[in-house]
């Protein structure tokens, strides 16, 4: 689909309009839309999210690297970390989906939805046990360029019999750096987000009840409102 104008710029005319005529700033958003040719900026943004391949994100990644997906709820971080496993498919190469979040089935049914032609799917590993000496032993045997990617961040160490996030995420680093795994990590994005301030959230945005390591992701991917912006 094509737009009058980037979606950076398209809310900011939702902003300007909210305020000269005095409306909620969903209804300036959805009247946007509108003149887009769109009956709501829902629908817009789920159109703007459909047409950014996925493929081009696993073309911007190397082996050995560790792959921040942030978005808030609904925004689409977790159709494009399943989306990066399936284009990895599509290349012959090795995918995982640890989650700690859906079932085998919920899974299974998300990823037919996004590719109903597949002909095999992903690895789907669901446990409360996922950690990342888990994720090591089950990569343990993985060729150079395989991709995994763990739903989500935040709960990694949800449970005190697991090791701090910290230590996990140095651990998961170094096992990425001499396996050449690729590790993308569904994350979390702070309630404070403000997207007046910014189009998309950035790294300051993350959700981190416990802290983890400076520079641990090599790339970062931020969604919000059909916009993609790798950094």
């Amino acid at each position: 689909m094509r737009l009058s104008a980037p979606i950076y710029q398209l809310k900011r005319r939702a902003r300007l309009l909210s305020r000269r005529e005095t409306i909620p700033l969903h209804d300036a958003l959805d009247r946007i839309a509108q003149a887009e040719g769109l009956a709501s900026w829902s629908l817009l943004a789920s159109r703007v999210a459909q047409v950014t391949p996925a493929n081009e994100l696993l073309a911007r990644l190397a082996e050995g690297d560790m792959l921040l997906i942030g978005a808030r709820p609904g925004q689409g971080k977790t159709r494009l970390g399943l989306q990066l496993l399936l284009d990895a498919l599509h290349e012959g190469r090795r995918a995982v989906f640890f989650t700690l979040e859906y079932t085998d089935q919920q899974a299974l049914e998300r990823m037919q939805a996004l590719d109903p032609g597949l002909d095999r799917l992903p690895e789907i590993v669901t446990s409360e046990a996922i950690s990342a000496g888990v994720i090591v032993r089950h990569l343990a045997d993985a060729p150079r360029g395989t991709v995994a990617v763990i739903d989500y961040l935040q709960i990694l160490d949800q449970q005190r019999s697991k090791p701090m996030l910290a230590e996990q995420m140095a651990m998961l680093q170094e096992f990425a750096r001499q396996s050449g795994v690729i590790l993308g990590f569904i994350s979390q994005i702070d309630r404070s987000f403000d997207p007046g301030r910014a189009p998309v959230p950035g790294p300051g945005d993350i959700r981190l009840p416990n802290p983890i390591p400076a520079g641990v992701f090599s790339k970062s991917c931020f969604l919000h409102g059909g916009e993609v912006r790798m950094q």
